[in-house]
């Protein structure tokens, strides 16, 4: 299976994605600047949902379970 582009490395204890690695450029961001990465384009395979009040990542929905962040 191939790797993630993109994986969550850290969650509240609620379940909340807080923190993500960029496997391929080896970068960590924050909820904030993931959001702000998708924003500008940086990850088509995403969008931004707003859950809770909160601009949250998510992946595109294509069928496959393999790229979802987690």
């Amino acid at each position: 299976m191939a790797r993630k582009r993109v994986s969550t490395i850290l969650e509240s204890d609620t379940g909340r994605n807080l923190k993500f690695r960029d496997n391929y450029q080896k970068k960590t961001m924050t909820n904030n600047q993931f959001v702000k990465e998708i924003k500008a384009g940086n990850y088509p395979k995403h969008h931004v949902r707003v859950i809770d009040g909160v601009a949250t990542p998510v992946s595109n929905p294509d069928g496959s379970k393999n790229n979802n962040l987690d």
